[in-house]
């Protein structure tokens, strides 16, 4: 994989994600779109393609939260393999699972459920969009995060990217 960042900051990541749910990308694209732009990944435009699917849960199945399905994609194409039995699957797998229960404890609910973060919510009058644009974003910048500790790129944040304060409530 081919990419030509040398210094990324999250939290630009994180307001190119938000920019782009709110452009009209869903969540899982916007966190794929932003971090492949942000780290110069070579196609990223047609990768971000792979995310497009994981809106609302997996296809509106509520599943799971389709931008933190959105940082597992960009992470196993950073980290992913790509012959059975290399053990960089191993590590692609706990970064993984570092992001999956990181987003658990940022999304102030301890869900992962896409179902659970949108519970009470109008979403058809599109009440969940505020809660689902700081996710996404919060998603996307902690991957990048993730990225650029594992890749030693220089992080240019002086501060983490943190989780929300108290849950949204419809």
């Amino acid at each position: 994989m081919n990419f030509d960042a040398k210094s990324v900051s999250p939290q630009a990541v994180k307001s190119l994600a938000e920019e782009y749910y709110r452009s009209g990308f869903m969540c899982g694209e916007s966190v794929a779109a932003a971090v492949f732009k942000s780290f110069g990944v070579e196609n990223g435009e047609q990768l971000t393609a792979m995310a497009s699917g994981m809106g609302a849960g997996i296809g509106k199945s509520g599943c799971l939260c389709g931008a933190l399905n959105g940082g597992v994609i960009a992470l196993g194409l950073f980290f992913g393999r790509t012959v059975p039995g290399d053990p960089s699957g191993k590590k692609c797998m706990a970064l993984c699972h570092e992001l999956h229960d990181w987003f658990r404890a940022a999304s102030a609910k301890n869900a992962t459920c896409c179902r659970v973060l949108t519970k009470g919510f109008d979403m058809s009058k599109g009440e969940h969009k505020v809660q689902c644009v700081a996710l996404t974003g919060l998603c996307a910048g902690k991957t990048a995060e993730i990225i650029c500790r594992e890749l030693g790129i220089e992080n240019t944040d002086s501060e983490p990217i943190e989780g929300l304060k108290e849950p949204f409530r419809p």
